[in-house]
């Protein structure tokens, strides 16, 4: 199955890059204060809350990320990484309050997590943003993001507590409208509702989680009806206690409701997890066998940012692999 997995060609279409940090360049960085192996990095952590995760997220990332040399130099280990898993294409975010915090320009960031990406693997750079931003000092940046020539799109993220800005929707409108893909974290630690939201109210098609759908049928008949896709991703919502075991992960509804979803490893650097653990986990823990996987893989180049001819170039070859097998 290990060989199978890494046959595929796959994507990942839903990463945070602080929360992607390697943790080994901490511990170069200064193996004083990282400890090599910290608790909070082992498959059985269970984080208390989502603010006890960001808290640890944050502890760790910020040191790093001072300079747009920093996140090339970052980007650079990460998709390395992804290129011996032979993933072919990736869809990351940075927080653009960060921008703000360390004083870089957000497109001088993209640019710097751009060119880390080694041939053979496309690299789409998101935005990423907390509803609590579109009422504070970011306002302005977030009003420009759609003149950003090499920003990919636009992702709404945080703790679901927060209530969602009327004028998001607008916001998120524009920048369809000039071409940006838009996303938005929603149905992890909250419910359906938010899920609903995410699709009537701010009009995406890509929700970052979403697994608290399959709580209500008629969300799932909304999400499939809507050709809305589910980056979903299991080990995080172990980590996250968002379900109690992977066992228990809800993913094998959403696809059987006509949701089309893929696997993503949102923050390794919290999870110490790979793209490829992830696949592993769904065969051993959920039963998914090589039909199962390859159609998630499938699912991630149906909605990858890339000329049609390499859309379908790489079903074939995922439809070639499973058929061998």
């Amino acid at each position: 199955m290990r060989d199978f997995i890494q046959a595929l060609p796959k994507t990942e279409t839903h990463l945070h890059v602080e929360g992607a940090l390697p943790y080994e360049l901490l511990v170069a960085l200064d193996p004083v204060r990282w400890a090599p192996d910290p608790p909070f990095r082992d498959r059985a952590y269970r984080y208390a809350s989502f603010p006890d995760f960001e808290r640890i997220l944050l502890d760790h990332a910020l040191p790093w990320f001072t300079s747009a040399e920093r996140y090339h130099e970052a980007a650079r280990l990460i998709f390395a990484k992804h290129a011996a898993q032979n993933v072919r294409y990736v869809e990351t975010s940075f927080h653009l309050p960060v921008s703000r915090h360390i004083g870089v320009p957000g497109p001088e960031i993209i640019a710097a997590i751009r060119s880390a990406a080694p041939p053979g693997l496309e690299v789409r750079v998101f935005a990423g943003m907390l509803r609590s931003d579109f009422a504070g000092e970011l306002r302005p940046v977030i009003d420009s993001l759609h003149t950003w020539p090499d920003l990919a799109g636009v992702d709404l993220h945080g703790h679901e507590v927060m209530p969602t800005p009327p004028d998001a929707r607008g916001v998120w409108a524009r920048l369809r409208a000039a071409g940006k893909v838009t996303k938005c974290h929603a149905g992890e630690f909250d419910g359906p509702a938010r899920v609903r939201e995410a699709i009537e109210v701010l009009g995406v098609t890509r929700i970052q989680h979403g697994v608290r759908a399959a709580e209500d049928p008629a969300v799932l008949r909304l999400a499939a009806e809507c050709g809305v896709t589910f980056d979903v991703c299991p080990l995080s919502n172990v980590g996250l206690q968002v379900v109690p075991a992977l066992r228990d992960h809800p993913l094998p509804r959403l696809l059987a409701a006509g949701v089309r979803c893929t696997v993503s490893t949102d923050d390794p650097l919290c999870f110490a997890n790979t793209l490829t653990e992830e696949y592993e986990a769904l065969a051993c823990e959920l039963g998914f066998g090589r039909r199962e996987l390859a159609g998630l893989a499938r699912s991630g180049w149906e909605v990858a940012d890339v000329p049609a001819a390499t859309r379908a170039a790489m079903g074939a070859t995922i439809d070639r692999i499973a058929a061998a097998v």
